[in-house]
């Protein structure tokens, strides 16, 4: 992988370097005066969020109290609304949320079930596996939900009945998912990324690839780029992997360090966060969020950071996502449980903000050479 120039310094442990590019310096972050969202009271850390692609302006959030939220979202910059439309309950935390194309929401969580949500009516079971299920998709090529779970199993539901269509063992431990089109891509425990085609899953159940990541620590997640081109994977040690599906695009796959930041001393070190999530924008740029309470916007085709933001106190931001159209970046103030179950007294707060995304923010921008 080819090393690239950044504005970050060579003294704050995030330039480029120990199997790492780096991105372009872009425009810097302050504290963020973004419109928080009401949340009901004695709730847990939010696991997932996602848009409606339907109705672009409700979003779905789903806690680890067992419960999944909706609200309704409107307005502009400097004068964001929510209000709350329904929420329904699991019987254990709730861990992945996603979101069909015709609004139905779908969640899977630690009691091993999934569900369907039509908005104002009631829920239905739609899938099950023995141990809990960490990732929830909805595959529009197939008209099939997939699940994915900790007891390394993938399984894809023709919603019309409990059976699953395809039952597939994976490498490891399901840690994240995402589908586009015909294309599913799993990471794993063990650094493992398998990618399915579902226009060939039948034959013989195999993956269409399975990698082992160039993060050299546990992926926490990934996600594939709109174009469908490959894909972005995050780590728990502050660095994402952008991968390229076909291998003669190759020379364009790279890796950079992010979440970082400098010690007060004068010892040249950096603490080092965990990537809790990565989300495309419609114009093909990219939000990561972390647990060191930012989220930074970047542009992979230039390799440029766009614009970063800064929580104060560190505290973690656990999920994100745009909506349809780009305009709303919604995040999650909330414990990650990065530490352990010893450390989550120490992040009480939890809270989800509304960032009007303004164009300058986002847009690509021309990449800048040596």
């Amino acid at each position: 992988m080819s090393g690239w120039n950044n504005n970050y310094g060579g003294n704050n442990g995030f330039g480029g370097g120990g199997g790492g590019s780096g991105f372009g310096g872009g425009m810097g972050g302050g504290n963020m005066p973004d419109t928080p969202i009401t949340l009901p009271s004695g709730t847990d850390s939010i696991s997932s969020l996602n848009f409606n692609p339907a109705q672009q302006d409700v979003l779905i959030a789903s806690t680890w109290c067992n419960k999944v939220m909706a609200w309704r979202i409107g307005g502009q910059i400097g004068n964001v609304q929510s209000k709350p439309l329904a929420q329904i309950t699991h019987k254990g935390p709730v861990l992945c949320t996603a979101v069909a194309p015709n609004g139905i929401v779908l969640s899977g969580g630690a009691c091993g079930t999934a569900k369907m949500w039509t908005i104002g009516q009631q829920p239905k079971q739609i899938a099950a596996h023995d141990k809990p299920i960490s990732c929830i998709s909805f595959c529009t090529s197939r008209n099939l939900v997939a699940t994915a779970s900790w007891g390394k199993k993938l399984r894809l539901w023709d919603t019309r009945n409990n059976k699953p269509s395809y039952d597939v063992n994976l490498e490891g431990k399901a840690y994240s998912m995402d589908s586009r089109n015909s294309l599913i891509v799993v990471a794993c425990s063990g650094r493992k990324i398998q990618i399915f085609d579902l226009r060939y899953l039948g034959q013989g159940r195999k993956p269409w690839q399975t990698k082992e990541s160039s993060l050299k620590n546990q992926i926490r997640c990934v996600s594939i780029f709109p174009n469908v081109k490959g894909y972005a994977a995050g780590s728990i040690c502050g660095r994402v992997a952008i991968t390229n599906f076909d291998d003669r695009d190759s020379k364009n796959n790279f890796m950079f360090k992010c979440h970082r930041k400098k010690e007060s001393d004068a010892s040249n070190k950096a603490k080092v966060y965990a990537v809790n999530a990565i989300e495309f924008h419609p114009k093909g740029t990219f939000a990561t969020a972390g647990s060191d309470g930012q989220f930074v916007f970047w542009d992979k085709d230039s390799r440029q950071r766009l614009q970063k933001f800064d929580l104060p106190n560190e505290t973690p931001i656990s999920a994100c996502a745009f909506n349809k159209n780009g305009n709303f970046f919604a995040y999650a103030v909330s414990y990650d449980w990065s530490k352990g179950f010893q450390d989550a007294h120490k992040y009480p707060r939890n809270e989800i903000r509304l960032h009007p995304v303004k164009d300058s923010e986002i847009s690509p921008q021309t990449r800048r050479h040596r």
